[in-house]
């Protein structure tokens, strides 16, 4: 489970990061790529992240410094990708490091360009409000797709792992942020929408999302602990369990 080998690590320049983003973010990318993603990777996935934050909030008042300033979509990539570690660490995937997935997360920001497109230039409020949405449902849905591939490609897992390893992350974000009563002001925030009334079909989605994670958090999160006892009485040798690409061990 360790990083980039600083040791080893080829020389990347910064043309070498863009083709490696671009097929990240088209699925085109090899294991090995992936295993040897390096520092020059990172610098250019967290320069992205600080791009694309800067345009997601650079016409939002409702929104402090830091995100105007793309600070805030930085640090953002710094504690998910701690958070998608550490859930995802027990299920024991492949050349699994704390590097690697910031590294991932870092250039899979990219696709969030769309945010800054202005359609409230263009389009009338309403208009504007669902383009927002849409594109939040876009960039999100595409990020979910890449975290599957990444688990897939990278850590050989089987598909059930790969679906509650997914599953899991995005059930307890929504609860908890349901819990805490901030799911509405996030949604906002992230979709650009500037004013809404309790009818429209943001709002609908937003409480969609959240009944559907709450009903499906428990039976994800059994499913998920289950997945951490065998593999860890397989570990010790206690039974025998199939192994990340389906096949008993």
């Amino acid at each position: 489970m360790t990083g980039a080998n600083t040791e080893t690590e080829p020389r990347v320049g910064w043309g070498d990061a863009l083709r490696a983003t671009l097929r990240l973010i088209s699925f085109r990318i090899s294991q090995t790529e992936l295993i040897n993603l390096g520092r020059k990777h990172l610098a250019f996935g967290l320069f992205c992240a600080w791009l694309v934050g800067m345009g997601r909030y650079w016409d939002n008042p409702r929104v402090g410094l830091f995100q105007h300033l793309g600070v805030g979509s930085v640090i953002y990539v710094f504690i998910l990708s701690l958070f998608l570690w550490l859930i995802i660490l027990p299920l024991r995937p492949k050349h699994w490091s704390y590097f690697r997935v910031l590294t991932f997360v870092s250039l899979v920001s990219a696709p969030a360009a769309l945010y800054s497109v202005p359609v409230e230039k263009v389009f009338s409020l309403d208009t504007s409000n669902s383009i927002n949405v849409w594109f939040l449902v876009v960039v999100a849905g595409w990020r979910v797709v890449l975290l599957v591939f990444f688990l897939r490609r990278l850590g050989k897992l089987n598909w059930f792992s790969i679906v509650i390893a997914t599953l899991l992350p995005l059930t307890l974000i929504v609860v908890t942020l349901t819990i805490l009563n901030l799911d509405r002001v996030v949604f906002d925030i992230m979709s650009g929408v500037r004013e809404r009334s309790p009818n429209d079909a943001s709002y609908e989605i937003l409480v969609w999302l959240s009944w559907l994670s709450i009903s499906l958090f428990i039976p994800i999160l059994i499913c998920y602990l289950g997945l951490v006892i065998s593999r860890f009485l397989a570990s010790r040798g206690v039974v025998k369990t199939p192994n990340n690409s389906g096949r008993h061990e």
